[in-house]
């Protein structure tokens, strides 16, 4: 058995099955490819994959556990090549983040000017996504860290950790009849159409949370994954927008007033995450610190030790998250 073999399956998985677009990605042949997968057959004595013909049509269950256990082994291998970087020039390397718009555009920058400025010589690349999206490179290996707050289910293959609370605002135009008010409502809020995000984006359970046990329908008119879509929409009209309170600039939405709604909906956690298994850097560390100071390298290393989900949120039930 070869790892070379483990790495032709497991690429040929992440690829749907598509040996010729495989093939490209790991700049080799096809027929080298199947002749390697076929002699890991062999050797194991199951179908990794079915076929018809020539061609791949499903994963075999036997394949599914061969799979499971290779991408493991690749990933050890990963980890020694970065643990031999980290010995011969700890600050030195690559750092890949996915995460969604409103992370990359608006609580990053900070984060990663610093980080810059402090580790000249790594190359840094930022992925945007839906959180499914995210969810899948972090898990696959694409990305080192996967930034996000909605559909943590969708993470149960990676570790993840509280960063900070937000909430969010009521972006309107100067003179909407909900900036002559003394105090919101969610029932004054449901009166309007809502321009907001996507379900399942950037804390909007949250949001549908909230109407739903006052027992409104809010009338949402459009939805988009991106902060600054919602507010190009409310200016052009098409109703009153909610968004992260961090998405709303002074200076360059002038022309819109944001009304603080945290007392309308409760505050939403973004988290910041990693497989499990992975070797993590100084730089690493560094990072997740920079973004979020409470995340030193002992609290982290306790939340790697931690077995479950349930163990890594009772670590961090009695930490105050910082407010964004």
């Amino acid at each position: 058995m070869k790892l070379q073999q483990l790495r032709y399956i497991w690429e040929v998985a992440r690829h749907n099955l598509n040996v010729s677009q495989t093939a490209e990605s790991l700049y080799t042949s096809q027929p080298g490819i199947s002749k390697q997968i076929r002699a890991l057959e062999d050797e194991l004595g199951v179908e990794i994959f079915s076929r018809n013909g020539k061609h791949l049509t499903h994963v075999t269950p036997a394949g599914e556990a061969v799979l499971k256990v290779a991408g493991e082994i690749l990933q050890r291998v990963e980890s020694i090549r970065q643990l031999a970087q980290e010995f011969r020039d700890e600050n030195k390397g690559s750092l890949s983040i996915a995460t969604t718009h409103t992370q990359a555009r608006y609580a990053l920058p900070p984060t990663i000017q610093r980080f810059i400025a402090r580790y000249p010589d790594v190359s840094l690349h930022m992925h945007q996504g839906t959180p499914m999206q995210i969810a899948e490179m972090a898990a696959e290996g694409k990305v080192d860290f996967a930034i996000a707050t909605e559909a943590l289910d969708l993470f149960d293959a990676l570790l993840m950790m509280p960063c900070y609370r937000w909430n969010r605002s009521i972006v309107v135009p100067h003179g909407h009849p909900l900036t002559q008010l003394p105090r919101l409502t969610l029932e004054q809020v449901s009166r309007y159409p809502i321009v907001t995000y996507v379900f399942g984006f950037t804390g909007r359970s949250q949001l549908d949370d909230a109407f739903n046990a006052e027992r409104l329908k809010p009338r949402v008119v459009f939805t988009a994954t991106d902060a600054d879509v919602i507010k190009t929409y409310v200016r052009l009209g098409f109703g009153i927008g909610i968004v992260a309170s961090m998405a709303y600039d002074p200076l360059q939405d002038r022309d819109l007033v944001a009304l603080d709604a945290s007392a309308l909906f409760e505050p939403s956690i973004t988290r910041i995450g990693f497989r499990r298994g992975t070797f993590l850097r100084r730089y690493m560390y560094d990072f997740m610190q920079f973004f979020a100071p409470h995340l030193s390298r002992d609290l982290v290393d306790r939340a790697v030790a931690c077995k479950s989900r349930e163990e890594v949120e009772a670590l961090f039930a009695q930490l105050v998250l910082p407010e964004h």
